[in-house]
């Protein structure tokens, strides 16, 4: 492998890989990365390997994962497969191959099955000779295996038809690009509808799926797992394998778009028949678990139907009599990730807590509440060994590593076991990153992490960056991002001011529910708040402050933009003496028309801007950013993606659009091939210079 040098200045990360003519068929390796100064930059960050997957084995030795490194001169990833004892160490790697494998499962304690283009294979430990277990055209998304070993489910998607009446528009028109809709929810999030995803039943016989026999369980128009999130933990197998409860919204169309309402099924694999466990409950009902005895299902489950943030509580069904049961009754904090002890009488769930992800359990008799895991990070999936939680988990600081925990310790910070990227980060002098409270304009305390420049020296003074959370009902937790990556900012010799301001999971209901219908209230004075409090800071130049954020931080950064003059205190009355907004909200009403899950802007805004003789949409809508255009006075980057369905690019062209004819200093990076989020490495590259040379420009 070749060896690499990045530099401060550095503009290039060359991944070291196998080179052949066709990209498609290049073997992407691990880079060998010498990084100078400590500095923390987007190319060391894209040269870090990323795992995303993992599996414990039967007997609890060992754990199978995946791990992707990136090559950013041909604009590719791949991930391979890597297998590690339980104790910890460095991983074996199983795979080379220039397609990605996904989805590990254990078949056995020798045997390991995984995805890999339109094929499941399974591989003997022992020979690493691989088998075909199964072929699809269409793929597969993912995989489960019966306990039996009997039979397996997976994910494949079914093209969606045209009605009859509209088909026959099309007779002889194979090259046509047109579409006809006569529906809603005809794109969702960054693709168009033209198929959907369900789950399929499949015998195994010798170790082959007999793919002539396969059943379809949902047979139907609906879609399994529900787009965009869902995967396999929306599906699993009862311990006796003779049942598969799963999750299922059952609505297409304008139905789907105005409403939250999924639930939680049970299907009989003798007699086809499928019953509704959580008939009545109006909200989502998602990703089910059986408990080991085979007598009890948990899911997350919203009360109220539209209300997409609203609190996951954790329920629980006795199957033998019906009784449905809340263990998160008297918890004000959201669940996921559940998982059973191996006696039942506990569960286990990832809770957003206070500005982290923790391990909580959960007593099913008593109801008591305790948490397990303690420390600055996000405990993000996890999955029971036996009396010990191994899951992901990132930091500010570090992205996902496997950390195991004692299901009877109270007080864990947890112990590391994956090394993969000890080699890069070891080379980093990461930012400090400080827990801090701010009063806010009510007098309440608001967490807001305040993280420090890589070089800090404290006889000297910073320009800062102001954070604004997307979501909007979305924590700012130790999250680790390949965009939003704090310890990049922090590279580039910047403060990075980070409010979990009124809106955000993990301090409570009443906290979260403060911004809907209220997108101009109290969470925008909380930015004020928190930019005024660092601005005070000694180390922070306050003439020298920018904000940034996505989708909802788009928003803010776009609503600050027209309320960024008067301020007491600052030069010029400006607060932010520089702005960058990606795939923001500008115009609500265009907005509301442009998006496509209609139930979100139904319950943050109050509905349609029409209905202006309700009060609440006359307070939603006269916060529209494109209505402060006019006050508008610091120069702004605006980035947007075409094939984003949330917030379409119109949005961002009309925000740059204005800046320009304001003759506010501003510039529009723009990404035909992106959606709500940049994917491609490259791209991902281009983004983060960009986002450096804009503030560069303006605050130093």
């Amino acid at each position: 492998m070749k060896k690499i040098l990045i530099a401060m200045a550095s503009l290039a990360l060359v991944c070291a890989c196998s080179k052949q003519s066709n990209n498609d068929e290049v073997i992407v390796e691990k880079p060998q990365v010498q990084v100078q100064d400590g500095r923390f930059t987007p190319e060391v960050m894209w040269s870090l390997g990323v795992m995303s997957e993992y599996a414990i084995s039967p007997n609890g030795s060992q754990v199978l994962y995946t791990l992707r490194y990136t090559d950013m001169e041909l604009n590719k990833n791949n991930a391979e497969l890597y297998l590690m004892p339980i104790e910890g160490g460095d991983g074996e790697r199983l795979t080379t191959t220039s397609q990605s494998e996904s989805n590990p499962v254990w078949f056995d304690d020798n045997t390991i099955m995984f995805c890999r283009g339109n094929q499941i294979l399974s591989m003997d430990l022992n020979t690493k000779r691989e088998t075909v277990v199964a072929e699809h055209e269409r793929g597969f998304e993912g995989f489960k295996m019966a306990p039996d070993n009997k039979s397996l489910v997976y994910i494949s998607t079914i093209p969606v038809k045209r009605p009859e009446h509209l088909e026959k528009l099309f007779a002889g028109l194979d090259k046509t690009t047109g579409r006809i809709n006569e529906d809603l929810m005809y794109r969702h999030w960054d693709n168009w509808v033209d198929e959907i995803p369900q789950i399929f039943y499949a015998p195994l016989e010798n170790g082959k799926a007999q793919m002539d026999k396969v059943v379809n369980i949902i047979d139907s128009t609906f879609e399994c797992p529900m787009r965009p999130w869902g995967g396999t933990e929306q599906y699993n197998y009862s311990p006796d394998s003779k049942t598969i409860v799963y999750t299922c919204r059952k609505k297409t169309g304008y139905d789907y778009a105005h409403s939250t309402n999924s639930d939680i099924f049970i299907y009989d694999i003798e007699s086809g028949k499928t019953v509704n466990i959580s008939e009545g409950i109006m909200g989502y009902d998602q990703n089910p678990v059986f408990s080991h005895n085979g007598k009890m299902v948990a899911w997350e489950s919203m009360e109220r139907d539209g209300y997409e943030s609203d609190k996951l509580r954790l329920m629980v069904m006795d199957l033998e009599n019906g009784v449905k049961t809340d263990l998160t009754a008297d918890f004000d904090y959201s669940v996921g990730s559940i998982c059973w002890s191996d006696d039942d009488s506990e569960l286990f769930a990832a809770v957003s807590y206070r500005g982290m992800s923790e391990i909580f359990g959960f007593n099913r008799e008593t109801k008591e509440v305790r948490q397990l895991s303690h420390g600055y990070h996000d405990v993000n999936g996890i999955q029971m060994n036996g009396n010990t939680i191994v899951a992901t988990q990132v930091s500010m600081q570090y992205p996902a590593t496997l950390y195991a925990y004692k299901t009877s310790d109270n007080q864990a910070e947890g112990t590391k076991l994956s090394t993969f990227n000890d080699d890069v980060l070891s080379q980093v002098r990461m930012g400090k990153v400080e827990e801090c409270y701010v009063k806010t304009v009510d007098g309440k305390d608001m967490l807001t992490w305040l993280i420090y420049p890589y070089d800090y020296d404290s006889t000297k003074t910073y320009p800062a960056l102001l954070f604004c959370e997307g979501g909007p009902q979305s924590p700012v937790s130790q999250f680790w991002s390949t965009r939003w990556n704090f310890e990049v900012m922090s590279g580039a010799g910047y403060f990075v001011i980070a409010p979990n301001r009124r809106g955000v999971p993990g301090f409570g209901m009443e906290w979260l529910e403060e911004i809907s219908g209220d997108y101009g209230g109290l969470c925008m004075q909380d930015y004020m708040s928190a930019t005024d409090w660092a601005a005070s800071l000694p180390m922070i130049d306050r003439e020298r402050i920018g904000a940034c954020g996505a989708s909802f931080g788009g928003y803010s950064v776009y609503w600050l933009a027209g309320h960024n003059y008067g301020v007491k205190g600052y030069n010029d009355g400006m607060r932010f003496k520089a702005l960058l907004a990606h795939n923001g909200m500008f115009n609500f009403e265009q907005q509301y028309l442009e998006t496509e899950e209609m139930w979100f802007d139904n319950w943050d805004l109050g509905g349609p801007y029409w209905d202006w003789n309700n009060p609440q949409i006359k307070k939603s809508y006269s916060n529209s950013p494109h209505l402060f255009v006019d006050k508008w006075n610091a120069p702004i980057c605006v980035i947007h993606s075409e094939f984003d369905f949330r917030i379409v690019a119109s949005e961002g062209m009309a925000a740059y659009n204005a800046a320009q004819m304001r003759h506010i200093p501003s510039r529009y990076l723009y990404f035909p091939d992106e959606t709500h989020w940049v994917l491609r490495p490259q791209n991902s590259l281009l983004w983060h210079r960009n986002f450096i040379d804009w503030f560069d420009t303006y605050l130093k």
